[in-house]
Order: structure tokens, then C-alpha cells, then sequence
């Protein structure tokens, strides 16, 4: 069954790309296959090509804002986490996934400094080498200290931070139409200039069965829980920490939400068809928090908490920062926890190899008990 066509913009080496995986599958392939090629195919995707992508205004030619850009007391704030697992842990290391513009980084290693820890040693794992040579520029002056992998490591020790990755990882679309479940796909569209959705019957299904007979979009997230094993299987000793958002799978998966979380950003504007402008924006999926919790326990991970940003920053004191900046300064860090804002959309779930302790991020409001 083929449903909405959307007409691309003028054809790409990436539309050609993916136009060639197409036909070799046969002429179609799911969603995640589409995701991957779009955000990653070596030079094209979109964060392997070479456009802006982090910043406060479309007029800087960026797509779209983080934490860290937003404001340095979110890393500095996030260092009091970090310093504390580091010492619970015995390690020395940290680890950040998708480092982006590398704000983050260097937040959180002249947080450490300022907290004595300058042995602290800093390694990023990214797949986009353009981002690379932004994060480097970024972090000169710690140099000596930080390292760029292209994979993790077989083992590795140390504290895991990752700020807005999970929704930037690939995830399958499931439809039901008419009562039927099927796989939501891509094939070339009629007229060969662009894309368009195809469905497929499958065995596949949510978590958890979404009341109901209307019809209903949603997304399985099998390569976040992947990553999440992995990680565990390759954490020998240490925590992590993951920030995004999303929900548990109750409010995921909930009857209402019958259209699905995929989303793209392009100049700061959201909009909701992946299929146009492919390698030019972002496309990102809410993430599951359930299915990342489950999926690190099931690994030997031991879930150390699970919150709203708002309150595991209040926890790790972002008030006392927020007090002692300038009122610009405190009007910026007040956007990373109003419930409008990020504070209550965005999670932050905490993981512990080797034994779990009272993680100060997850004191006061952990919300585990509804994962």
C-alpha cells in the first residue's frame, strides 16, 4: 500500500544514494534504513556533510539549539553529576557520544578543572567528521586531554554523557491502517523525483498494544536499545548518563498520539515530512525511556535514576549558579528547566556499572517507578 508522495528538492548525490540502496532492496526500504542514509551516508548526510547545524538563530545558519549552546551552566551544572560518578565509580574518564558544536566538552572539563579534577581525561565517540574539526577548534586549549574515536572502543572505563543522541538514532515506523499493522517504508515516488511512503505487512508490533481501532503511526527504537547493549557489554566500570527527549512507553505509546514523534529541523522551523529536502535538515524520533531503561537492565546495567531535566539540574545545583550569573545569564539557564521549555519534555535517565548509589541528579523527583 502506498500512501503520501512528497516531491524532493533538486536531485543529490544523496538522492542518488539512497535511490541505488532502494533499488538493490528491491524497491523499498523501512524507514530506518531511509534515516540512516539521510542523517549519515559518508560526505551527504545530514551530519556528515558540512552545513551549520548548532546555534542560537537561523541567521547564523544553524538548524536548531541545544543545551549546550543555550547556556555553559548546563555543563557546568551537569559537571557536579559527572564529578560525583567519576569518584563513585573509581574512574577517570569521560565519555561523550555525538559531541556536537563540543560545547558540552568544554563545559564540563573547565567545570572539573575548577572542581581540582584536571586528570580528568576526555574522549569523544563521533561518526561525523566535519563536527570533528568544529569540536577541536572548540577544545584546543584541552588538547593534550581529549581524544576522537570513530566507534567505541571493545572496553572502556569512565562516565558516559550524551546530550540529544538516542533521537537522532535511526527508528522503524509502524502503522496500523484498517485494523492491520504494517511497516511504514520509502520507495521513489511515481514520477522518480523524490519519495514517497510504502507499507508493508509485519509481524512487527509496540511494546506495548496501543488501544483502539482508529488508525495509529508510531516508532520502534531497535537500534537506541542496541546501542544501549553494547554500551553495557563494553562498560567494564562506570555510569552513564543520557539526556533527551522523550517519555515512558505508557505516554509513548498512549492512544492519542496517533501521529507519531518523527520530526525534522531546518532554520530553527519543525516540520514533519522527512522525505523532502533529504540531507538538508535533521530528523530526529522522541525517545522510548522505557524500552532504553529495559534495555540497559536487561544488559547487567543498574538504573540509577530517571527524571525531567528540570529537576535533575535543580538537584545538581543549577539554582546556585542561575543566582550568582547576570539576569541575561539566568533568563538563558531558565529556558533549560521551564515546563514550557526543555525542563519537562527533556529526561535525563542515569545507568551504573558495579553497584548503584544515591546519584544526586535523581534525589529529589525520580520518576523511575513510571518507567
Amino acid at each position: 500500500m502506498t500512501t503520501k508522495t512528497t516531491p524532493s528538492s533538486l536531485p543529490t548525490a544523496l538522492d542518488h544514494l539512497i535511490a541505488r540502496s532502494v533499488e538493490r532492496a528491491g524497491g523499498w526500504i523501512g524507514f530506518d534504513r531511509f534515516m540512516a542514509l539521510a542523517l549519515y551516508a559518508p560526505g551527504l548526510g545530514y551530519y556528515a556533510n558540512t552545513s551549520a547545524k548548532f546555534g542560537h538563530m537561523p541567521s547564523s545558519g544553524s538548524d536548531f539549539v541545544t543545551a549546550p549552546e543555550l547556556t555553559p551552566m548546563f555543563g557546568q551544572t551537569l559537571a557536579a553529576q559527572v564529578a560525583e560518578a567519576l569518584e563513585k565509580t573509581g574512574t577517570d574518564t569521560v565519555w561523550e557520544f555525538g559531541a556536537g558544536s563540543g560545547a558540552l566538552a568544554v563545559q564540563l572539563l573547565h567545570a572539573l578543572d575548577e572542581m581540582g579534577r584536571t586528570d580528568v581525561r576526555y574522549r569523544i565517540v563521533d561518526l561525523s567528521g566535519t563536527l570533528r574539526e568544529r569540536q577541536q577548534q572548540a577544545l584546543v586549549r584541552y588538547a593534550d586531554r581529549v581524544e576522537w574515536l570513530n566507534e567505541l572502543p571493545e572496553s572502556m572505563e569512565g562516565v558516559v554523557v550524551g546530550n540529544e543522541v538516542l533521537d537522532a538514532m535511526p527508528v522503524q515506523l509502524l502503522a496500523r491502517v484498517g485494523g492491520q499493522w504494517f511497516e511504514r517504508g520509502v520507495v521513489r515516488n511515481a514520477s522518480d523525483d523524490g519519495w514517497a511512503w510504502a507499507d508493508r505487512s509485519t509481524e512487527l508490533r509496540p511494546p506495548i498494544e496501543v488501544p483502539g481501532e482508529h488508525d495509529y503511526l508510531t516508532e520502534i527504537h531497535p537500534q537506541a536499545r542496541a546501542f544501549i547493549a553494547t554500551l553495557a557489554d563494553r562498560l567494564g566500570k562506570g555510569a552513564a548518563f543520557l539526556i533527551d527527549y522523550g517519555f515512558p512507553e505508557a505516554e509513548y505509546y498512549h492512544p492519542q498520539r496517533h501521529m507519531g514523534t518523527v520530526m525534522c529541523h531546518r532554520a530553527h522551523q519543525a516540520d514533519g515530512d522527512p522525505l523532502s529536502d533529504v540531507g538538508y535538515k535533521d530528523i530526529t524520533a522522541h525517545v522510548d525511556f522505557t524500552g532504553i531503561a529495559l534495555a540497559g537492565q536487561d544488559a547487567g546495567l543498574e538504573v540509577l535514576g530517571y527524571t525531567s531535566q528540570a529537576r535533575f539540574l535543580l538537584n545538581c545545583g543549577l539554582l546556585a549558579r542561575m543566582e550568582a550569573g547576570s539576569v541575561a545569564e539566568r533568563a538563558m539557564a531558565a529556558r533549560l528547566i521551564h515546563e514550557h521549555e526543555m525542563g519537562e519534555l527533556f529526561k535525563v535517565v542515569g545507568f551504573a556499572v558495579g553497584g548503584a548509589w544515591d546519584a544526586m541528579g535523581f534525589v529529589d523527583g525520580d520518576r523511575s517507578h513510571t518507567l
